[in-house]
């Protein structure tokens, strides 16, 4: 209708929600019986704020005036099945899913309903998953296909049919997840079946006979620890089984699953090895084994020549990756190994058929042979090995993430010969003797550069782990989009941003030095016994809204001031002791962050 103004309307807060909810239940039914009152309100808090589902249900439930009946309608409300939600709230609510202009885009919103309630869904591995799936087929890279992804995350959340959950995250809301199980009972069985029990507390795996027609299946988020049966699913594609407590997976639980196409084992740390079955998945496209305790990839896992995703990230008990097998994933496009903490070699695997020995070099070589190599993300512990990485324009245009761990040599590393990985976000310093990052090209950088001010512009996330050398961070200047700032165990480390560089830095490029951290959201500072400054005078931070310090003694000022972090909810979290040695620009300052701060136990 060309309106000047779009407001969205927003659920109700809990307050509001429960008073509306009471409303339309009336006190008769409230007080028939003490304990009403306290199950009403968990009736009300199901309804997630949305006015339809309390008007809907609160009428519903203004005749029960019993606690059998209450209970009844909280059990099945945790299992979507109350009559007046089916008929009445599901129909209404489904108008928005029936308006989504494809069913491309319908398939993307059935997928979230896979996660687990108020389950924080990272938008860039659902993209992932969507695109491995073949549900984004417009392209067949992932790069490409990331945009399509982020078109349709937008228009579902237009929709509201997915909400904001910071800047990287989406979730959806209970009564809509309800919806959208509801839609893949009713309407799509036919077709796409769906099996979901993700936070359904379950200790055992579900009777295999209930899979057979299964196309999709999530027991994520539960109590399992063995799977010991062998299912027979010739139709299942997509299995979830994260965040579990897996221990051991049958040799013959993969053997009938023949179109497997994406698989979530991560975040199974008491999984020590892969079942031998594995090798039969010659469908999958995605695996994802991140979180685990997995020791070993076999080599048998050369079969998966369709895999186009491997994400081995925060495997810390990994300690031998056969060599020739990750070459010989010719369709892989992306690659994700990073450590949590320094692995030392295992005596259990000295031979030189490990890509992980030395300095990751036999690693390198193999990524730099697979040409549909879109996402990296790895780990490089030598500086002769990062020579030779950053020697190859594969890894300069698709490196997302490095990790530089164990960099004894030399002590001042030049932060400046990453400057051309273009697409880096993520860059983490790990148990490292590097005394000082230093920019000795600056000078040749600044007369090549059309900016002067800035080279990292994709960078948003920086992590300082153990370096015990180091002084100061201040080369994040030339970072202009940082988001997240970490630095723990740093125990030489004086200022973040020093001083005496800022000025010679500013003196290299001619002109002042634009204002730091203007994109920074969270800021985490730990074991720095010597730091004693962030920054010399106080800074804006738009965005900031986390900070934590813990055992940082000696910083007894923060860059802040009346009118930094103004209009967000910032929280500040540290001891009590050290909050109460902050130094403040003024009373007024003191106050104005006063509400902000909260114990850290």
């Amino acid at each position: 209708m060309g309106a000047r103004r779009k407001i969205k309307v927003q659920c109700l807060e809990p307050e509001t929600a429960w008073e509306l909810f009471q409303d339309k239940v009336g006190d008769e039914t409230l007080n028939s019986h003490p304990d009403i009152p306290n199950l009403a309100k968990q009736v009300a808090e199901r309804c997630g704020g949305l006015p339809l589902a309390l008007i809907t249900i609160g009428r519903a439930m203004a005749c029960k005036t019993t606690i059998e009946e209450w209970n009844y309608a909280i059990e099945m409300l945790k299992r979507c099945a109350l009559p007046k939600m089916k008929n009445e709230v599901f129909p209404l609510l489904k108008f928005s899913y029936d308006n989504l202009p494809n069913a491309t885009m319908k398939c993307c919103f059935l997928y979230c309903c896979l996660y687990p309630e108020d389950y924080c869904i990272p938008k860039k591995r659902l993209v992932e998953y969507w695109f491995c799936e073949g549900l984004l087929d417009k392209f067949d890279r992932i790069n490409e296909a990331q945009m399509q992804g982020g078109d349709i995350i937008s228009s579902l959340l237009n929709a509201c049919l997915l909400e904001r959950d910071g800047e990287d995250c989406v979730k959806m809301h209970d009564v809509i997840r309800d919806m959208a199980l509801w839609i893949t009972r009713k309407f799509e069985a036919t077709e796409d079946k769906f099996f979901v029990k993700a936070g359904a507390q379950l200790f055992e795996e579900p009777d295999v006979k209930a899979w057979k027609r299964v196309k999709r299946m999530s027991v994520m988020k539960n109590e399992i620890q063995l799977l010991k049966e062998t299912p027979k699913l010739p139709n299942l594609r997509t299995l979830f089984l994260s965040n579990n407590n897996l221990k051991v997976i049958s040799d013959g639980f993969f053997q009938f699953i023949p179109h497997l196409t994406v698989l979530d084992l991560s975040e199974n740390c008491y999984l020590r090895a892969l079942p031998k079955g594995s090798s039969q998945l010659v469908s999958l496209e995605c695996i994802d084994l991140s979180w685990t305790g997995i020791s070993e990839l076999p080599m048998e896992l050369n079969s998966l020549t369709k895999l186009k995703m491997l994400d081995l990230s925060y495997m810390s008990d990994l300690e031998n990756i056969p060599q020739y097998l990750v070459s010989s994933f010719s369709k892989l496009q992306i690659f994700r190994l990073w450590f949590k903490r320094l692995l030392l070699q295992n005596k259990d695997y000295p031979n030189e058929d490990n890509v992980l020995n030395e300095g990751n070099e036999k690693l390198v070589e193999e990524l730099k042979g697979l040409k549909r190599l879109n996402i990296v993300s790895t780990p490089v512990k030598s500086m002769f090995c990062l020579e030779r990485f950053l020697s190859f324009d594969l890894f300069r245009r698709r490196t997302q993430a490095l990790q530089l761990i164990d960099f004894r040599e030399p002590e001042m590393f030049d932060v400046l010969c990453l400057q051309n990985l273009e697409r880096l976000e993520t860059l983490q310093f790990l148990d490292g003797g590097i005394m000082e990052i230093k920019m000795e090209k600056l000078s040749t950088w600044v007369s090549s550069s059309t900016n002067s001010t800035s080279c990292f512009h994709a960078l948003s996330t920086v992590q300082v782990f153990h370096c015990k050398k180091l002084r100061d961070m201040t080369w994040l200047i030339l970072a202009p989009n940082l988001r997240n700032l970490d630095i723990k165990g740093c125990y030489e480390m004086e200022a973040i941003l020093s001083e005496e560089k800022l000025g010679e830095i500013a003196g290299v490029i001619g002109i002042s030095y634009p204002k730091p951290f203007l994109k920074l959201e969270t800021l985490d500072l730990r074991h720095l016994p010597k730091l004693k400054s962030i920054h010399r005078d106080a800074l804006p931070f738009p965005c900031l809204k986390h900070i934590l310090i813990k055992y940082c003694e000696e910083l007894k000022k923060l860059p802040l001031n009346s009118d930094s972090a103004k209009g967000n909810l910032l929280s500040i979290k540290g001891s009590k002791d050290w909050w109460a040695r902050v130094e403040w620009e003024n009373e007024v300052t003191r106050d104005a962050f006063l509400p902000s701060f909260k114990l850290l136990y």
